[in-house]
């Protein structure tokens, strides 16, 4: 059964009927019988009726000054969305629970340990962009050619395993989105939010945005197949302490969310669930500036905004993630060593070329900018071009880095237990680290890893490199905003559409890098 064109918008009943494929290595009983579909009395409700909002309807009406029946569409049912918690309220907090009894990425015999790189698909170079048409049109005023443009009826469902552990993926990462953007809310008073130059309006801007996340959760879990195939909300673990601190995390968080798709929503199998998800993902991508605005920091800096592999997206969100309930579902994607950079750019500081070491809040792969000593820092500066309070725009004078910059790094062996539960564990199929990727924009830059010291006192591993000075097209740094560095054992080439190639190659990261 499939979602008829004509009630994309509910993605409801039929999509949520399509049977699903029973995921292998789950030996959790309650996971095993959510994805056969089976309820288990856990708090994950999925309300799959349409109704009507009576209150809503007599109210429009009345602002309006005519009978409801006379609106187009105000007596039409809607779907619901989807509600994942009782209270409508997650807990936060490290996770302290027992070992896990199930560990690792789902898997079943991988074919092999790498994906070969290939030549060119012949028929890619056949045709000639000359100007003209070189196929026979289908109807008038189209060309030929296109996916899904054959007049076949749309079919909106996962079609594959890449496309169903893609999307479960991005569900993630929407659940934490809508928790966290509530949890700024509920965190911090009228007062720190006014401190850091935000208004009433922001705050509700704030609460707009957590509304979004519902819908993006809601559409996800349909295109899942509802319940038996969607994963409900988690426990979160967040590293910030302030207003600004959270705005940080909050547009890294939001960076990895709108890259990580833009990563894999090119090769899903289902045309369908990649458009929808487009047109999703374009909303998380105003988020994402938004809290860039905030942080006080320019919105957009970058000409393109670059997409990363699946198990990039998830060893940067899973240490966020403590705790996930026992009927949710278990993802493909690997989790890679973590990496650190110990000198990460201080956005709070109205100067970042004095960042010292270890001037970030809390943990993990985005953790945010501190708060810098008293006179230090950007926020309330009002000083132009010093200056990082909320604001459509701030133009920064002293970027936070450079081409040249010395980047000390430290990174982690495999098999540390992180994300829900501690049930995942990382692992790397690399060699030894020799390189640092810069991912940012349309490139991928290689710069060499070097004064590297393996498992030093502290149980760490370190070395440093030198910030690339790379162009995109000229007049655009590549290395600039929110971006993304890994290890590697190779400097091997590799484009935007094939970067998930490199996986097999990195022995730790990634790591958002505050660039700009």
């Amino acid at each position: 059964m499939f979602v008829k064109a004509g009630i994309v918008a509910g993605l409801i009943a039929t999509a949520a009927a399509a049977p699903k494929k029973q995921q292998k290595a789950v030996t959790s009983t309650t996971a095993t019988a959510a994805s056969a579909g089976i309820n288990t009395g856990l708090p994950y409700s999925y309300p799959q009726s349409p109704s009507v909002n009576s209150a809503a309807v007599s109210s429009a009406a009345s602002y309006a000054g005519i009978p409801a029946s006379d609106i187009p569409g105000a007596t039409n049912a809607v779907p619901p969305i989807v509600s994942s918690q009782v209270t409508g309220v997650t807990s936060h907090g490290p996770y302290n629970g027992p070992a896990p009894t199930t560990t690792g990425a789902v898997s079943n015999s991988p074919a092999g340990t790498a994906i070969p790189m290939l030549p060119p698909n012949p028929t890619a170079l056949v045709y000639s962009p000359n100007g003209t048409l070189n196929n026979q049109q289908p109807i008038p005023y189209q060309p030929a050619g296109g996916l899904g443009t054959n007049g076949t009826e749309p079919v909106y469902r996962v079609q594959s395993d890449f496309d169903y552990e893609s999307i479960l993926l991005g569900l993630y990462q929407e659940w934490i989105e809508l928790d966290l953007f509530h949890n700024i809310l509920a965190t911090f008073s009228e007062e720190e939010f006014t401190a850091a130059g935000l208004t009433p309006s922001d705050r509700f801007l704030i609460e707009f945005m957590a509304d979004q996340e519902s819908g993006h959760a809601t559409l996800l879990s349909n295109l899942l197949g509802g319940p038996g195939g969607a994963t409900p909300q988690c426990t979160y673990n967040y590293p910030f302490t302030t207003v600004h601190e959270a705005f940080d995390f909050t547009q890294k968080l939001t960076r990895f969310g709108e890259s990580g798709v833009w990563g894999f929503q090119s090769h899903l199998d289902s045309r369908e669930v990649a458009q929808l998800l487009d047109q999703s993902i374009a909303t998380e991508a105003r988020q994402q500036m938004i809290f860039r605005q905030f942080s006080g920091l320019f919105p957009m800096p970058v000409w393109f905004e670059t997409g990363i592999p699946q198990s990039w997206a998830w060893t940067l969100l899973a240490p966020y993630i403590s705790e996930c309930p026992a009927n949710s579902k278990r993802l493909a994607w690997q989790n890679f060593p973590g990496l650190n950079v110990l000198n990460q750019p201080n956005s709070a500081r109205w100067n970042a070329t004095q960042t010292g070491f270890n001037e970030t809040s809390g943990f993990g792969p985005a953790a945010p900018s501190s708060d810098p000593p008293v006179g230090q820092g950007c926020v309330g500066n009002n000083v132009t071009g010093l200056d990082c309070s909320a604001s459509i725009s701030q133009n920064r004078s002293i970027p936070l880095s450079y081409p040249g910059r010395t980047v000390y790094l430290e990174w982690e062996n495999p098999g540390k237990a992180v994300g829900p539960n501690n049930s995942y564990i990382t692992d790397t199929k690399a060699g030894a680290p020799e390189w640092v990727v810069w991912v940012s924009q349309l490139n991928v830059t290689y710069s060499p890893l070097t004064n590297i010291s393996i498992n030093n006192t502290n149980g760490m591993n370190t070395g440093m490199t030198i910030q690339p000075d790379v162009s995109t097209y000229e007049g655009d740094p590549a290395i600039n905003g929110t971006m993304f560095i890994a290890l590697t054992d190779t400097n091997q080439t590799y484009t935007a559409f094939n970067l998930s190639n490199i996986n097999p190659h990195v022995a730790a990261g990634p790591f958002l890098y505050q660039a700009g």
